[in-house]
């Protein structure tokens, strides 16, 4: 068993992806997994692995009840469910903006609320930002964008607000990670750019000093150490793995 045995984590978002990557890792360090997503067939396969699975929505108030009842015990809570559309900026609806907001940045805040509240000593929370909450270059995802700074705020209140408790708050922020989010990207805004998406890709990593794509087990790894006692005196912080490609 690894170093989360007996823990009870939470991880939305759980279906695809980073999250699920997470769900998989914290799996495989022991923790018990509450796996949350709205897509129940990606987290049928979880469910094999020995997670425990809910569909739930947490963009809406009954969902993230429906998650804080199931949660438990909960010491470890993984933030990763997000959406994104690609519009230009002047093409941006109200209606869109406020379903965005719903997912990436009320579904963090109260989640955080709901179950950091409940969590003893050495918890931990981390939530899933993005390289492109600092920066704004992509203009075709600035709901999203927008969004993700608001994690970060979100992060760093709750940091101060649990560290007195010992409950600790940390951000990721991936860059370009290979992930069923980043293929949609690629598809949506090669057009917009003119080029293929096999030339968008090759463009996007010429701008990355490491030269590649990361990928969701990286990615989950890194989320696991900031869980982890090892990160102990690691709060409030916004970590990028972006491969260089943004260092501040």
């Amino acid at each position: 068993m690894g170093g989360a045995a007996g823990a009870r984590a939470v991880v939305t978002g759980a279906a695809r992806g980073i999250g699920r990557a997470t769900a998989q890792r914290l799996l495989r360090e022991g923790a018990s997994v509450l796996a949350v997503d709205l897509d129940a067939e990606g987290l049928g396969s979880l469910a094999a692995e020995g997670a425990d699975t809910l569909v739930a929505n947490v963009a809406e108030p009954d969902g993230r009840a429906a998650i804080a009842d199931a949660a438990g015990d909960v010491r470890y809570l993984v933030n990763a469910a997000g959406i994104l559309f690609v519009r230009s900026i002047w093409e941006v609806g109200l209606e869109e903006w406020r379903r965005l907001y719903a997912v990436n940045v009320e579904g963090t805040f109260f989640l955080c609320q709901a179950l950091g509240e409940r969590m003893s000593a050495g918890g931990a929370i981390v939530n899933l930002s993005s390289s492109s909450a600092k920066l704004s270059s992509t203009i075709d995802v600035t709901p999203y964008s927008s969004s993700k700074a608001a994690v970060l705020g979100i992060t760093r209140s709750f940091a101060y607000a649990l560290a007195s408790r010992d409950v600790r708050v940390n951000a990721v922020c991936p860059g370009i990670i290979d992930t069923p989010m980043q293929d949609k990207v690629l598809e949506q805004v090669a057009p917009l750019r003119g080029m293929t998406v096999e030339e968008l890709s090759v463009a996007r990593l010429k701008t990355v000093p490491l030269g590649r794509a990361g990928t969701a087990d990286e990615c989950a790894a890194l989320i696991w150490f900031l869980l982890s006692d090892e990160a102990g005196y690691l709060t409030g912080q916004a970590i990028n793995q972006t491969g260089g490609l943004v260092m501040w």
